[in-house]
């Protein structure tokens, strides 16, 4: 299934609570942007980007198996843009790898998260802000 001349902007959504993995992906779909996941663990979304890859990624900072750091570190080795997207506060006792990433504690409104998506993932900003919101 070759879509040639153009790309639809996929995003991989690792998080544990079905309703805000759905409410994640329902506003993304609603923007044109295809979902990979919700994936409810860091090592369903690894064994995923085995295989893919996504433009960007929301990803809970703890998932069923445990911190993201894993996953984390995994996507930004393929070059894809991470938004944390957590009930944790950021705090001094994460990891090293999650420092300077743009982390938005839940809830977050609609607008906010698409925005930093935007910022952090200029190649699917245009994708974002076009649509009506």
């Amino acid at each position: 299934m070759c879509n040639l001349g153009s790309h639809q902007p996929r995003c991989l959504i690792a998080e544990d609570q079905a309703l805000i993995g759905m409410g994640l992906e329902a506003t993304l779909e609603d923007i044109g942007i295809a979902v990979a996941g919700p994936f409810p663990s860091c090592s369903e979304a690894l064994a995923w980007i085995e295989a893919d890859r996504p433009d960007v990624a929301i990803i809970d900072y703890k998932l069923r198996d445990g911190p993201c750091t894993e996953l984390v570190t995994a996507l930004l080795g393929q070059g894809v843009p991470v938004v944390i997207y957590s009930g944790f506060p950021q705090g001094s006792d994460i990891a090293p790898e999650l420092c300077g990433l743009t982390w938005l504690e839940k809830p977050t409104a609609r607008s906010d998260l698409l925005a930093a998506m935007a910022r952090i993932a200029p190649a699917i900003a245009d994708q974002i802000t076009s649509p009506a919101q």
